[in-house]
């Protein structure tokens, strides 16, 4: 599972990830394996400053995913009908775009 898209993703850009869940609701799966990838210690070094907070709660909300990028963009993932291999490509997408961003501002 966590070869799918997890390979090249870099963190480089992300400042903070932010978890929240329900473990009692049966949609969290998902959640919990794109938290198990994301603390792959693979991953945790592609950016040592990247802070992960998990919200663990009681009070049947939905599971989301909040992760915050360095120039103040905001993505926010709504978990009880994505899949943790959709959450991956779509946080290797933004992460792609910024990184592609970076270098081409050095390049100016």
């Amino acid at each position: 599972m966590a070869a799918v898209g997890a390979s090249e993703l870099l963190l480089k850009s992300v400042k903070s990830i932010a978890v929240r869940f329900c473990p009692f609701e049966p949609n969290v799966r998902h959640v919990r394996e794109f938290l198990d990838i994301i603390n792959s210690k693979k991953i945790r070094s592609s950016n040592a400053n990247c802070d992960i907070a998990v919200d663990v709660r009681h009070d049947r909300s939905e599971p989301h995913v909040d992760i915050l990028f360095a120039d103040g963009e905001r993505l926010v993932i709504k978990g009880p009908n994505v899949t943790s291999k959709e959450m991956l490509s779509a946080l290797n997408v933004k992460c792609a775009s910024k990184n592609l961003q970076v270098k081409d501002s050095g390049k100016k």
